[in-house]
């Protein structure tokens, strides 16, 4: 496993490499676990915080947060896994598809969270936004955890999602160029 081992998740854990090894004597069995367990922990956090607001604050806690500009409730320090998740994607189809699946309910639910809170905003431009999200916090991410650039770039980031967000309320999607958000090539 690339940049983490069953050492590493052990150590993490509190537990034996043993004990991990007969739990998981497949490597993707054990990063697929580890892929739902991290996307809970964001669930409950998510839930406990954006989902007891209403109207505007539910989008802004939601994006706040995965820019880690939530007060008092952190994102996380888990990039280096995700990073070792990606990695393993090329190997395992498995894991490519559930963390997909993943990144894509995010989309899925923020898409929803733009449609009420931005009634203006047609389904597509909502889903469009999700998925420019998406990638705009992945990508952030991978440039600050993994390229070690400054932690306070967030505020950049945060900043770029309310710009897209007002550029798409002012501008209708181009019906022509619709693209199934988050579609995965047909075999």
């Amino acid at each position: 496993m690339p940049h983490m081992s069953y050492d590493v998740i052990a150590e993490h854990a509190g537990l034996t490499r043993q004990l991990i090894r007969y739990h998981y004597p497949e490597p993707d069995e054990l990063m697929l676990d580890l892929c739902d367990m991290i996307a809970s922990i964001y669930r409950d956090v998510l839930i406990s915080t954006a989902g007891s607001l209403q109207g505007a604050a539910r989008v802004d806690a939601f994006l706040d947060f995965y820019f880690d500009l939530l007060d008092g409730t952190p994102k996380p320090r888990d990039d280096k896994v995700y990073d070792a998740m990606m990695s393993l994607t090329a190997s395992s189809p498995e894991l490519k598809l559930r963390l997909g699946e993943q990144y894509r309910m995010i989309g899925q639910v923020l898409a929803h969270e733009f449609a009420v809170q931005y009634p203006d905003l047609d389904q597509q431009g909502a889903e469009e936004l999700s998925w420019l999200f998406v990638c705009l916090m992945y990508g952030h991410w991978k440039m600050v955890a993994a390229l070690g650039y400054d932690e306070s770039h967030r505020v950049i980031s945060r900043r770029a999602m309310d710009r897209l967000i007002r550029s798409y309320c002012a501008e209708s999607s181009d019906g022509a160029a619709r693209v199934k958000v988050f579609g995965r090539p047909t075999a």
